[in-house]
């Protein structure tokens, strides 16, 4: 089976092929229509009636050339001079000895011999009288030669004419799509970011007109989620500023009840600054989900403090501070710690706030009643930790807004790591890694 023909794709492989194309169209019409040329000065131009015709027109007008000048049959001086002026024209003239002279342009040639008449070459022969008496003459016309010019030079003009046409016909296509294209990209400039910039063919201009649409597409994703951003950051404020005041109010008015009360009475002091110690924890709450907050949407980067650290020691630490945390808080915690040794760069606070972030999910969204797993694992040249926890079924419980997790991804990446989760309604599963330290110019395994 034969493969299908393809057409380039490049704009020069392209205007290649149309200049090959016109060139062989332009041939190929040079050789039809000088054919037809010749076909026509044979047939028409040739043929015997236009051809008597011309020498009629021939003879009329040397016989009154003779007879206003009183031409001599001997004169080829006068004789001569009248073939230069009509060109294309051959006169024989024929004396009653049956010689005769070649008159053709500015020559005369005298034959010393007597030689017989030529009908098939010459035609009739038209008797004129000239001063010196009657001859006979013959008239040879080839004006044929002209036509024949003629028809060649208009072959050649209907070649370059159509190769020409076809060049312009390819520029005008071209052109109408740059044009398209210009218009396009000025609608879109002008902030009409809703119309598509069409991309038909695999061309350069093709390629261009994908990229300003992937273009146009990323400056309305850009805008999406500026847009979101904005909304995020004047929900988050309006509502912290408000969940702000309420604590911030009543611990004020705890520590006002005890700057006015007798310090006499412990029990209630004791109450009074429990109360104030529960409200600055609420506004620690806050101020943390703020910081999680402008981690996400502030700079692009974070000024991180990497350095090299053991991995089983700064892993131990956190998963132990992790445990005790969820302990205290109800949860049981089972871990799995990897086998082996490795080094890993990392800054140590913002990975204790990772992970301090995903207990905090825990206890937040984990169930109690099940067991928190948190496994570390060596493999591939990764320290990964996992922590993964069954989702508690209460309804009441504070629906996510997912910004704790994205201030975990953002951390992990800036520190050449990685960070996912896994969460399919009734577990969730949580998992952090970072490169290992090459050791002899081989990673640890």
């Amino acid at each position: 089976m034969t493969e299908k023909f393809k057409l380039p794709h490049s704009l020069t492989a392209k205007m290649l092929c149309v200049s090959l194309l016109s060139l062989l169209t332009a041939v190929l019409l040079y050789i039809i229509a000088g054919e037809l040329g010749c076909l026509l000065v044979e047939k028409v131009y040739m043929s015997q009636e236009n051809v008597a015709q011309r020498k009629a027109e021939i003879y009329s007008r040397f016989s009154s050339y003779v007879n206003e000048n009183q031409v001599s049959g001997k004169d080829t001086n006068a004789i001569s001079l009248w073939t230069k002026e009509n060109d294309y024209v051959t006169i024989m003239l024929y004396d009653s000895g049956n010689r005769h002279r070649r008159f053709s342009g500015d020559k005369a040639v005298v034959p010393e011999f007597s030689s017989e008449y030529d009908s098939s070459k010459y035609g009739e022969l038209y008797p004129l009288r000239f001063s010196d008496g009657l001859y006979l003459v013959a008239i040879l016309d080839s004006s044929e030669a002209r036509e024949y010019v003629v028809a060649d030079f208009s072959a050649m003009a209907i070649a370059a004419g159509s190769m020409i046409l076809l060049l312009l016909l390819y520029m005008n296509r071209l052109t109408k799509r740059i044009i398209n294209l210009s218009r396009a990209a000025t609608i879109v400039s002008s902030g009409n970011l809703e119309m598509s910039i069409s991309a038909s063919g695999g061309d350069e201009l093709s390629s261009l007109a994908r990229a300003m649409d992937e273009m146009r597409q990323s400056v309305i994703e850009q805008m999406s989620s500026e847009s979101r951003a904005w909304q995020a950051n004047n929900e988050l404020i309006t509502a912290i500023s408000h969940d702000i005041r309420t604590p911030m109010t009543s611990m004020i008015g705890y520590l006002g009840l005890l700057c006015e009360s007798d310090f006499s009475d412990t029990e209630r002091c004791r109450q009074f600054s429990s109360a104030a110690y529960t409200k600055a924890m609420d506004l620690k709450s806050l101020t943390d989900e703020l910081f999680k907050y402008f981690l996400v949407y502030g700079s692009s980067q974070l000024k991180l403090n990497m350095e090299s650290y053991d991995g089983r020691l700064l892993l131990e630490q956190l998963v132990s501070e992790a445990e005790f945390t969820l302990s205290e808080d109800g949860f049981t915690v089972q871990r799995i710690e990897f086998q082996g040794e490795c080094s890993i760069l990392a800054d140590p606070l913002y990975l204790k706030r990772v992970v301090d972030n995903l207990v905090s999910n825990v206890m937040k969204y984990g169930d109690r009643a099940k067991h928190v797993m948190m496994i570390s694992e060596l493999k591939g040249g990764y320290l990964s930790l996992c922590i993964s926890n069954a989702i508690t079924r209460n309804l009441d419980r504070v629906e996510s807004t997912k910004i704790g997790l994205r201030t975990c991804k953002r951390i992990m990446e800036q520190m050449h790591g990685s960070f996912s989760i896994e969460n399919d309604g009734e577990h969730f599963a949580a998992e952090l890694r970072l490169p290992v330290e090459p050791r002899d110019g081989k990673a640890a395994l």
